[in-house]
């Protein structure tokens, strides 16, 4: 089973960015085509997006410098392959955008409890610790305390604190919760803002069901955009089991958009097919 690890640089990769769209690009596009893309379909494709071509090449330069792309020069031109690295954070990050859609009945009722104490000499750890520890679902009901109703992320999370070397510095512990101090309604209350991310899935399934892209081009920028947009989704998402959170607004807006990706994606992988030709 692929692990959904979360990279540490993920955390500063601001969602609607033009990085953040070339990301979403590699991914829909040229991960599945298995071939290089070349610099003018990238700047083609962010400056459609509504960014200046400076931007454009600055957001191809950077995923060069962060190990995400890797020149290939055929003559003047240069063309990029993605790298192991990106590729791995594809498939392992796709494994919880997937999930969003899926209900989750068959929680056992355990929690996967984390206490890590950050020293002043890791400081630095403190923001990717937060959001790793976010993305695999967990909330912070009381300080110092992380919890998450998916005891199967154990593995996952102590990646993660391996990866920012904080093992000596962790707890964990998976179990129920005992009738001492906070129930199960108040640990959820206070671990995740579940209804200002109730008001933006809705704000998001309305958006998404006014969509009405004509043209494989308009399309194909649709896609990008919408596509960057459900990505986003587990950074605060914690997909809660049915038994705490039943009909939960986010699994329907992930069913939608997962609708709308069967719909668009063979028009824009054709449309992005003449791009890279060109």
């Amino acid at each position: 089973m692929q692990v959904a690890r979360f990279r540490a640089e993920s955390a500063s990769v601001t969602p609607g960015s033009a990085r953040s769209l070339l990301f979403t690009a590699l991914g829909e596009l040229v991960w599945p085509a298995g071939e290089t893309v070349r610099t003018a379909t990238l700047v083609h494709i962010l400056t459609g997006l509504g960014f200046e071509e400076q931007t454009a090449r600055q957001a191809i330069a950077r995923a060069s410098a962060s190990d995400w792309i890797e020149a290939r020069r055929n003559g003047r031109e240069v063309s990029w392959a993605l790298t192991p690295k990106i590729i791995d954070i594809f498939v392992t990050g796709s494994v919880r955008v997937y999930s969003l859609s899926r209900p989750v009945t068959d929680w056992d009722g355990r929690w996967l409890s984390v206490m890590p104490t950050i020293p002043q000499s890791r400081r630095a750890a403190r923001r990717p610790l937060y959001a790793g520890l976010t993305w695999a679902g967990f909330g912070d009901p009381a300080p110092g305390l992380w919890l998450s109703p998916h005891v199967e992320r154990a593995e996952e999370v102590a990646w993660l604190i391996k990866e920012l070397d904080l093992v000596e510095h962790t707890v964990s512990l998976t179990g129920t919760v005992a009738s001492i101090g906070l129930s199960t309604s108040e640990i959820i209350s206070r671990g995740w803002d579940l209804d200002a991310l109730q008001d933006h899935y809705a704000q998001v399934l309305e958006r998404v069901s006014r969509l009405r892209p004509v043209g494989a081009e308009e399309i194909l920028l649709t896609h990008i955009q919408t596509m960057n947009e459900w990505q986003e989704f587990p950074r605060t998402d914690p997909q809660l089991p049915e038994a705490l959170l039943p009909h939960w607004i986010g699994r329907r807006v992930a069913r939608r958009i997962e609708q709308l990706r069967a719909e668009w994606t063979p028009i824009t992988r054709q449309r992005y097919a003449e791009l890279n030709r060109a």
